[in-house]
């Protein structure tokens, strides 16, 4: 009898598309981060990998109305989107600003 395995990424992300608590904590844990050396990088690859989750950038591109190619350099390693792109694609990705930067906010006074 063969075992089936998958990657540890696609597990990631089969659990970003279909968990919404486990994609708010990911990005939680990735905003979290983000003044330490690399952590702007993260916080991109992070939202990436929900953009890879979800359905990918031209699916992105049709549900935010910014073109495909500023939203690959936008959101790669050393890219720098304004705070309207971010807003907008993770609203796209149904997850808002506000539930990720709250999640946070919520476990620490827990």
């Amino acid at each position: 009898m063969t075992t089936r395995t998958r990657s540890h990424e696609d597990s990631v992300l089969e659990m970003l598309r279909e968990d919404e608590a486990f994609a708010i904590e990911y990005l939680s844990v990735a905003l979290e981060e983000i003044d330490e050396a690399g952590g702007g990088d993260a916080f991109l690859l992070a939202i990436r990998r929900l953009v890879d989750a979800r359905g990918g950038m031209g699916s992105l591109s049709q549900n935010t109305g910014l073109a495909k190619g500023n939203l690959y350099r936008s959101i790669a390693a050393g890219g720098d989107p304004k705070l309207s792109t971010i807003l907008k694609v993770l609203q796209a990705l149904g997850i808002g600003m506000s539930k990720v930067v709250t999640h946070r906010t919520d476990e620490a006074c827990a």
